[in-house]
């Protein structure tokens, strides 16, 4: 039998027609193509058998049998290979030939006329021919239960809808694609959304952590990028721990820790992000541990976390022996809150092991993330957090743009009224750096 032509092992083999370049509609039926790949024929009943030696081999595409009838003989069937592998009877592997040998198999390679359509082809490689050649290709995306989140550059806008289309084609369970327009604004945390393709229908379910949240996507913050630093965050907290969440959107921290048997004060500006972290903290049936409010960051500082702390660290403080955590999730103002901290409680100050830890998030640009952050936090504070605090990377936000969380105690000279800080550092040790499993 001829050998396969080495023009079939160009990378064009499989890829969409030319002709879909700048296709902006989509338009399935442009994509059907005829290709000629390898085939080996061999006896119908050792088919299963000799595919499991076969696996490197044979031919992996969407929606392609990899074993058909051989239109010429009944008794025979026809075994897709892998072009860019297979070339000649030479080219299997000697494990391989051996199992062939094994089972009097004939090596000869034939041709095959495969025809491709739009299902045999993954979204990126229809994406990469639709597209203008050169430019950046979207195939990824944030999944949030059925909708599929993405965030398209300029040039990719005139083939949003078909962007769209694609993405719900072929991620199974996704039915709507939305394209963030703007930036998340800073008061509700939320940001405007426009529907690609598919349903717009944006109430939907997801599970984090193996805990169900219920929301709709138009109109709260959520980010499954941070399932990672939820569960991080969750750990250090013990059984009997308090934890006040002052940005708490729809609950992935508060319900995962009051699932801990923590006592938590949770936090939202937003009255829609309010309304479904109620309704997920009663889902999670953690509502009676849970204490839920709709105020501003600052509000909620000053007012219901001041006098629990004045409860937590006073006199009684000493037969104390559970941790109080402020978590502070909103990475684009967070550290301008911290000058709250600043004389918020009366009295004279608890023991150092006694106050409390916050977990600070920011975003940074710098050159030197963790340094920069610790630097603006102790600005802020009016001291110098960089012998006593830790920082741990969270994510890459953009290039050159970081997602970083500051986790320090609380200096009582900071803290409490009628004290005086020490500008260069405090006497408090520094936070041992948490252990994460990447």
């Amino acid at each position: 039998m001829p050998e396969i032509e080495t023009d079939q092992r160009d990378s064009e083999l499989f890829s969409p027609p030319s002709n879909v370049r700048g296709m902006t509609k989509l338009d399935r039926t442009a994509f059907k193509k005829t290709v000629t790949i390898p085939v080996l024929k061999v006896r119908k009943e050792i088919v299963n058998k000799l595919m499991r030696s076969l696996k490197k081999a044979a031919l992996q595409r969407p929606g392609i049998k990899r074993v058909i009838e051989d239109p010429e003989d009944e008794g025979s069937r026809l075994i897709m290979l892998d072009p860019y592998k297979i070339f000649t009877d030479d080219s299997f592997e000697r494990a391989e030939l051996g199992i062939l040998k094994q089972l009097n198999v004939n090596p000869q390679i034939s041709k095959y006329n495969l025809e491709l359509t739009y299902e045999n082809f993954k979204s990126e490689e229809i994406l990469k021919a639709v597209l203008p050649e050169g430019q950046d290709v979207t195939s990824g995306f944030s999944r949030v239960g059925h909708i599929a989140h993405l965030n398209l550059r300029d040039h990719q806008l005139p083939f949003k809808h078909l962007i769209g289309q694609v993405m719900i084609d072929k991620n199974p369970g996704i039915t709507s694609a939305v394209n963030k327009i703007n930036n998340i604004d800073n008061t509700y945390r939320n940001f405007q959304m426009e529907v690609l393709s598919g349903e717009e229908n944006m109430m939907t379910k997801v599970r984090e952590n193996s805990y169900p949240y219920e929301f709709d996507f138009s109109k709260v913050y959520w980010n499954p990028r941070l399932s990672t630093e939820h569960s991080r965050i969750t750990e250090l907290l013990k059984p009997g721990d308090v934890l006040f969440d002052v940005f708490a959107g729809v609950g992935p921290f508060a319900i995962p820790v009051a699932k801990k048997n923590c006592t938590v004060f949770a936090n939202d500006l937003n009255p829609e992000s309010h309304k479904w972290l109620l309704h997920n903290c009663k889902l999670n049936k953690v509502d009676q541990k849970v204490k839920v409010f709709n105020l501003d960051g600052k509000d909620f500082l000053q007012g219901p976390v001041r006098k629990e702390l004045m409860q937590q660290l006073g006199p009684l403080s000493k037969e104390r022996k559970h941790s109080v955590h402020i978590v502070m999730n909103l990475p684009a103002k967070a550290i301008e809150f911290l000058s709250v901290f600043k004389s918020l409680l009366d009295g004279p100050p608890c023991s150092t092991e006694l106050l409390p830890i916050v977990h600070c998030y920011s975003f940074s640009k710098d050159p030197n993330p963790a340094q920069d952050v610790q630097r603006r936090a102790g600005a802020v504070l009016g001291i110098s957090l960089e012998a006593c605090s830790s920082v741990h990377p969270v994510r890459n936000v953009a290039p050159n743009k970081e997602m970083l969380c500051i986790t320090f105690r609380i200096p009582a000279a900071v803290l409490y009224k009628n004290q005086t800080p020490n500008l260069e550092n405090h006497d408090d040790p520094p936070l041992k750096r948490q252990r994460t499993d990447k």
